[in-house]
């Protein structure tokens, strides 16, 4: 009866300390990465359909939250002040 009770104490702590946590944590990387490759499909089915790119970045862009589309934005300006910087 002890080990039983003693192995059960053990499962709960592992389960509340250690399980659940990485649980929670693999499901979110999980949804995020469905997420990503959603996107990622609209596109590339967009390229392959001939869509017009303007029309196909809006699509996209719809995606993305406003925090995203803020950071999406600021790598597009360091990127063409990189290359503006090159050229020069």
């Amino acid at each position: 009866m002890a080990v039983a009770l003693l192995t059960t104490l053990y499962g709960t702590i592992l389960a509340n300390l250690f399980f659940n946590p990485m649980t929670n944590k693999l499901e979110g990387n999980t949804n995020e990465e469905i997420f990503i490759k959603q996107i990622m499909i609209e596109g590339i089915l967009g390229v392959q359909s001939g869509q017009n790119p303007r029309i196909l970045e809006e699509k996209l862009n719809a995606f993305l939250s406003n925090e995203d589309k803020l950071k999406q934005q600021e790598n597009v300006r360091k990127a063409s002040e990189e290359l503006l910087g090159e050229h020069s």
